[in-house]
């Protein structure tokens, strides 16, 4: 059984969505593009938004990583903009938002209004509320790594609804069926079923 790895940052896997990097040339398998927070360069926005935009192709599956990082140096306001932007860019070409958010959740929250396409919060290791508050607000949520260990973060696992859930390693380095058991288990469901699931969700988000 394959397994989709919902964010990745290994060419080596093909099976899942790989995390292209600024400025490197696009795999032939599904990618997210997008600029990162901690990526962003002030005096050399536009020609990073000229990249984005030109090295999108029919292999690109969503937007992403963009966000708001609340413990980096890049002035929030220049975060928001070149999210919004990224936002847009979703909009117009009708593809998911991959979100990185570190301590920026509300605000994150603030601008699903102007978005029309699913939003995923990659690598989610929130309390409940955080959770509760995302979901209320349509969001879907991909857990790596530390749903293996962190017990407070599998039960918050066990009350996210099915069809809002993915999986991922990152850049971890882990095999994602242990991910896949482990969450087959808290959740009291087959491994098929809950591999079927994600499928039905990837569809979901791709073509609504």
């Amino acid at each position: 059984m394959d397994f989709f790895d919902f964010h990745h940052h290994k060419k080596s896997i093909s099976k899942g969505i790989y995390n292209l990097e600024y400025g490197e040339t696009p795999p032939e398998f599904p990618y997210s593009i997008g600029i990162h927070p901690q990526d962003i360069q002030f005096e050399n926005i536009e020609s990073q938004f000229d990249w984005v935009k030109s090295t999108i192709t029919e292999d690109c599956f969503a937007i992403g990583e963009c966000g708001l990082d609340g413990l980096i140096s890049i002035e929030q306001n220049l975060q928001e903009q070149v999210f919004k932007r990224q936002i847009e860019i979703s909009n117009e070409l009708k593809k998911p938002l991959i979100i990185h958010c570190v301590r920026k959740f509300y605000e994150v929250i603030s601008f699903r209004k102007i978005a029309n396409q699913p939003i995923i919060i990659h690598g989610f290791n929130k309390k409940q509320s955080f959770a509760d508050d995302l979901l209320k607000n349509k969001f879907y949520l991909s857990f790596g790594k530390a749903v293996l260990y962190n017990l407070s973060l599998q039960n918050v696992l066990k009350t996210t609804p099915l069809d809002k859930i993915f999986l991922e390693t990152d850049n971890e380095d882990f095999n994602i069926e242990e991910l896949y058991i482990k969450v087959s288990e808290l959740k009291g469901i087959s491994l098929e079923k809950l591999n079927e699931q994600i499928s039905e969700n990837l569809e979901t988000i791709q073509h609504g």
